[in-house]
This record gives C-alpha cells, sequence and structure tokens, in this order.
C-alpha cells in the first residue's frame, strides 16, 4: 500500500506542473485583459490631449502676442502653450501633408498662430466651445479664428464611451471563462489524486488532516502561476512600451500593482477553492465510484 501511495504521488507530480502551466496562461490573459481596461481611460485621456487647438493671430506686436501666450497658458485647460510664427507653420504643415508647396508659391499664406492643447477633461464639443468664446471675448482684435478639429472631438467622444462599455463587457465575460477554466485545469489535476484522498480516509486520516497538506500546495501552486503570470505580463508591457513609446506617457504603477495584486489573489484563491472542492466530493465518494 504504501509503493502504491508512492505511486501515486509520483503520478501526481507532472499534473501538478502542467496545472501551474495551465493557469498561469490563463492569468496572463486576464491580465492582458486588465491592463487594457485599466488604462483605457488614460489611453483616451492620451488621444485627446493631442489634439492641437491654433489660435490665428491677425496682430504682429511680438508684446501683445507674448500678452496673448501668457493668458492662454495661465488658464486650467491649457497644456504645451506655443507661438507659432510662419516658418514654423509652414513646417509643421509640410509635415503633417508630405509635401512642400514653396515651388509652387512665393509667399506663405500660413498665419502666425498660439497652438496649445487642452487638458483631457475640457475636451468636448461645450467645454471647447466655451474656450472659444473666453479666448474671442478676451482678444477678439488680435486673434482671428480659433481652429481644432470639431468632428474628431465629437467622434472621439462617443467612441470612447462605446468602447469603454465594449471592454467591461468583455472584462465580466472574460473573468467568467478565466474562472471556469482554472476551476477546470485544478480539478484535473486532482483527479490523479483521487486514490491516495480515499485511501488516507479509509486508513482513519481526518478530512482536516488530509485537506490541509493539499491546500497548502494549493496555495503554492497559486502563487507560482501568478507570478510566472505577473513576469510575462511585465515582460510583454516592456516590449508594447519599446514598440510603441506612447504607452510609456500613460504607465501607471500603481495601476499595474492593483492588477498584480488582483492576480495572485485570483490564482491563489480558486486554486484553494477548487482544490478543497475536489477533495471534499472525493471523500464523499465510495471507492468503486472512483474508478
Amino acid at each position: 500500500m504504501a509503493a502504491s501511495g508512492k505511486g501515486s504521488l509520483k503520478r501526481s507530480k507532472p499534473n501538478y506542473i502542467y496545472s501551474i502551466v495551465g493557469v498561469a496562461l490563463v492569468l496572463l490573459i486576464l491580465g492582458i485583459m486588465g491592463w487594457f481596461f485599466l488604462n483605457l481611460n488614460s489611453v483616451g485621456n492620451a488621444f485627446k490631449e493631442d489634439i492641437r487647438m491654433s489660435a490665428y493671430l491677425r496682430t504682429l506686436n511680438k508684446d501683445t502676442i507674448g500678452q496673448i501666450q501668457q493668458f492662454i497658458a495661465s488658464r486650467p485647460y491649457a497644456k504645451n502653450v506655443t507661438y507659432v510664427d510662419k516658418n514654423s507653420a509652414k513646417q509643421i504643415w509640410n509635415k503633417e501633408n508630405n509635401e512642400d508647396w514653396a515651388t509652387i508659391l512665393d509667399v506663405n499664406p500660413l498665419p502666425e498662430s498660439i497652438d496649445f492643447y487642452a487638458k483631457a477633461d475640457y475636451v468636448n464639443a461645450d467645454s471647447l466651445r466655451r474656450i472659444s468664446a473666453e479666448l474671442m471675448g478676451a482678444y477678439g482684435n488680435q486673434i482671428t479664428d480659433l481652429q481644432y478639429p470639431k468632428s474628431l472631438v465629437t467622434n472621439l467622444n462617443e467612441r470612447a464611451s462605446k468602447i469603454g462599455l465594449i471592454f467591461l463587457v468583455i472584462a465580466v465575460a472574460l473573468c467568467v471563462i478565466v474562472i471556469f477554466s482554472i476551476d477546470n485545469t485544478i480539478r484535473l489535476a486532482m483527479f490523479s489524486s483521487r486514490f491516495l484522498i480515499k485511501t488516507m480516509q479509509m486508513v482513519g486520516a481526518t478530512r482536516g488532516f488530509i485537506a490541509r497538506p493539499l491546500g497548502l500546495r494549493a496555495v503554492v501552486n497559486g502563487l507560482i502561476s501568478s507570478l510566472i503570470a505577473i513576469m510575462l505580463l511585465f515582460g510583454l508591457i516592456g516590449w508594447a512600451e519599446n514598440q510603441f513609446p506612447q504607452l510609456k506617457a500613460i504607465r501607471d504603477i500603481k495601476l499595474t500593482l492593483v492588477l498584480s495584486l488582483g492576480l495572485i489573489m485570483l490564482g491563489v484563491g480558486i486554486s484553494v477553492f477548487s482544490t478543497h472542492r475536489s477533495v471534499m466530493k472525493y471523500l464523499k465518494m465510495k471507492l468503486d465510484d472512483l474508478y
């Protein structure tokens, strides 16, 4: 019987390895989705704050231009306020349109402007209209117009709301799938130990004595799976930031730590729950039903 018990333990070890790897991969998928979901708002804000606003100037008086620039920079909605002269405006136009019209036109028709970016909370149709009204009311004689992509602002806010809802539904569905996947993986790993569990019960071991070491093993396995998933997740995030440097601007260490803690709690919690349920199931079954 001792030899049989040792044989059962040896056969169970590979299943633990497969279980750890399987749970780690499932947690990694959940971690990737969680990272996208937690940073969705930051990504949206980054897109919003990348919309340039241009206050085109009528005046060429440097003192007046400096006064207007200082006024805009002092407002709570403005960031990265810069004065753009005619030559800089030409360079920006050529870069954005990938062509040079200097061979066609002898005169630079582009006006001077003060360009700035509005903070994310102000990038909506109503707030931008109020900003435009404020600037035109204060410097209507020196500013000819305030230009920004109005259609892009409207579409950006509408799509951000839809994308947020879609991600929420996907995240909830994925959580359910992950929980069932981890539960089935662990139950399959415990299946190979069913005879060992029953044998220990038949020789007089209590339920607590049988369940305690398996529960501790579940905690260790859950921690290992979670740590593997977290390391892979950090590796993927680092690779993504190298490929797309803009992602570094939305990096939030606190949210990443919260996500890591959530993966650990989920991995350990489901491992312990599934292991305990499987042990109780096999303890209640008759010996003949184990075959």
